[in-house]
C-alpha cells in the first residue's frame, strides 16, 4: 500500500486531520459533485445543495461536565416553550464558528464557567442534515450563574447529583450523563483516548471509511481502498434528507452488494469540521469490520483491499473493542 494511505490511517486513527490533497471545497458549486464523483464519492444529493450552518443543516453542541463529587452541571432553561426544565448546557454552533469554540461560548452564556473541551462522548443524527455533537469538559473558572443573573440564555446553572430529581426538559440527556460517569470513573473499560473535532474544511456532508477484515490464508489485516482514478479510503457523501445509518448501509451494499457479509459498524475515529466557507460541510470517518474472512467477501467496482503493516493493524485493532470508538447515535 502507498506510504500515503498508511499515513493517513495512522493519523486518523490517532484523531488527527487527514491530507487527502485538494478538498472538494477548493473548486466552485457548479463543479463540486463532478469533482466528488472522480474521488469516488457518490453524490446523493441536488447538485445545488449546500450545507449552511443553521439554514440547510443544524449543529448542535452539548456538554457533559462531571466535578469531583460525581455532580453534573446543569443550567435551567429561559426559553418559553422549556422555562424552568433543566437540561445539558447545549445550544446551535452559529455560522463560521468551530465546534470547540460553539461548546465553549455555550457553556460561558448557559452557566458562567468557562470550560475546556476534553473529548467527544458521542455523536447524534436525526436526520443527515441534524447532528448533536457531545463533549466531555473540566471547568477552568468563571462564576456560576445564580437566579438572580437570569437572562435569555438560561435562569441559573447548578452543580446536582441526582439528575432523576429534577424536572428535565427531555430525558434524553440521562444516557449520556451515565455514559460520562462511566468514562469519568473508568466503568466499562477499556475506553477510547481523548477524541476533540478537528479544524478542516468540507463543503458537503461526507463519511469516510475504514473498512478493516482479516485474509484467513496469512490471518493478516487488509484495509479496503478506492481506487477510481487514485487510491484513498471509500467516502460517500451523506443524503441530507435520511439518517446517516442510512447512508452508511446503502454505501456497504454499493461497494459489496445486496448480500454484504456480516460486520459492524465501531464508531467514529474522527469528526472533521470548521466552519469556514463555502459550505459547513462535515466529514465522518467510520471504522467497520467484517466477521467474513476476506477470501469469503466479493467487491462490487473499484474498490480493492490493502494488507496494512504490523503496526497499523494493531492500531486498528485497539479501536474495535467496545467504547474505543466515538457512538454515533440515531435519534428517533
Amino acid at each position: 500500500m502507498p506510504d500515503s494511505i498508511e499515513e493517513n490511517i495512522r493519523r486518523v486513527l490517532g484523531g488527527f486531520k487527514l491530507d487527502d490533497g485538494e478538498e472538494i471545497c477548493d473548486y466552485p458549486l457548479g463543479q463540486q459533485n463532478e469533482i466528488i464523483e472522480t474521488k469516488g464519492i457518490k453524490p446523493t444529493s441536488t447538485s445545488n445543495y449546500l450545507p449552511i450552518c443553521q439554514k440547510t443543516v443544524t449543529y448542535i453542541v452539548a456538554t457533559v461536565i462531571i466535578n469531583d463529587k460525581d455532580q453534573v452541571l446543569m443550567i435551567q432553561e429561559a426559553k418559553a416553550s422549556c422555562a424552568g426544565k433543566w437540561y445539558l448546557p447545549a445550544g446551535r454552533v452559529q455560522p463560521n464558528e468551530s465546534l470547540i469554540a460553539a461548546v465553549k461560548r455555550e457553556v460561558l452564556e448557559e452557566t458562567g464557567l468557562t470550560m475546556e473541551p476534553k473529548s467527544l462522548l458521542m455523536v447524534e443524527c436525526a436526520s443527515g442534515s441534524w447532528f448533536r455533537f457531545v463533549m466531555l469538559g473540566d471547568v477552568t473558572g468563571g462564576v456560576l450563574k445564580t437566579p438572580d443573573q437570569a437572562d435569555q440564555e438560561s435562569l441559573q446553572a447548578s452543580w446536582v447529583s441526582n439528575v432523576d430529581d429534577l424536572s428535565l426538559r427531555s430525558t434524553d440527556i440521562l444516557p449520556l450523563i451515565q455514559r460520562a460517569r462511566d468514562h469519568k470513573s473508568g466503568g466499562n473499560p477499556p475506553w477510547h483516548l481523548p477524541l476533540l473535532p478537528v479544524e478542516k474544511s468540507w463543503s458537503k456532508l461526507v463519511i469516510r471509511l475504514i473498512v478493516c477484515i482479516k485474509r484467513k490464508a496469512t490471518n493478516r489485516m487488509h484495509v479496503l481502498i478506492s481506487e477510481k482514478n487514485y487510491l484513498h479510503l471509500p467516502i460517500c457523501e451523506i443524503n441530507p434528507s435520511k439518517n446517516l445509518h442510512s447512508t452508511l448501509h446503502k454505501f456497504m451494499v454499493e461497494i459489496f452488494g445486496d448480500n454484504v457479509a456480516q460486520h459492524r459498524p465501531h464508531g467514529l475515529l474522527s469528526v472533521e469540521y470548521s466552519g469556514e466557507q463555502p459550505g459547513d460541510g462535515v466529514c465522518f470517518t467510520i471504522l467497520v469490520s467484517f466477521r467474513p474472512a476476506l477470501e469469503e467477501v466479493p467487491i462490487m467496482g473499484k474498490y480493492i483491499w490493502h494488507e496494512v503493516s504490523k503496526n497499523i493493524a494493531e492500531l486498528i485493532a485497539t479501536r474495535l473493542p467496545r467504547n474505543m470508538a466515538i457512538p454515533l447515535n440515531v435519534v428517533r
